[in-house]
């Protein structure tokens, strides 16, 4: 079984030692979904949600909250990322949720992917919950990383 690389030797949570690590760039992808209402969706779409464009502050905070993970997340790393993106596909009962996370350093960016795509589809939630509460956000997954020692990886 591969070690737990957040605890040491006696089991205790532990931020892990990055500094011999080499910078690479690295990226990472990650989705969500949030299935909703026809209402809500078309509400969406024709920028008629009275909270204001629902789409364009979903992808700001998605954006804020990759630069904020550390703060979150008790044992990641502060980052210095050199971009992030937010994009979304509507789909039949609701919209998918795609944030990209890239820099050039000692670690990945996977937490700061899914923070971002969470974030973004939270945020969706409260903008749009005054015409459907019983929205629903699920499938928050990495889809791919690249970079780093153990290189690309891609989900099925």
């Amino acid at each position: 079984m591969t070690k737990l690389t957040h605890l040491d030797e006696a089991g205790n949570a532990a931020m892990v030692d990055i500094s011999a690590k080499d910078a690479t760039l690295r990226e990472a992808v990650a989705e969500g979904r949030i299935c909703m209402s026809a209402e809500a969706l078309a509400a969406i779409k024709e920028g008629a949600v009275k909270k204001g464009d629902v789409l364009a502050t979903a992808r700001i905070a998605g954006i804020m909250a990759a630069k904020k993970t550390s703060e979150l997340i008790p044992l990641c790393h502060p980052l210095a990322l050199s971009k992030v993106a937010v994009d979304f596909e509507f789909e039949e009962d609701g919209i998918r949720v795609t944030a990209l996370a890239r820099l050039t350093g000692q670690t990945g960016v996977e937490m700061e992917a899914m923070t971002a795509s969470s974030v973004a589809l939270l945020t969706i939630y409260d903008m749009a919950k005054a015409l459907d509460k019983a929205m629903v956000i699920s499938g928050v997954r990495l889809l791919s990383k690249s970079g780093g020692k153990s290189g690309d990886w891609r989900a099925a």
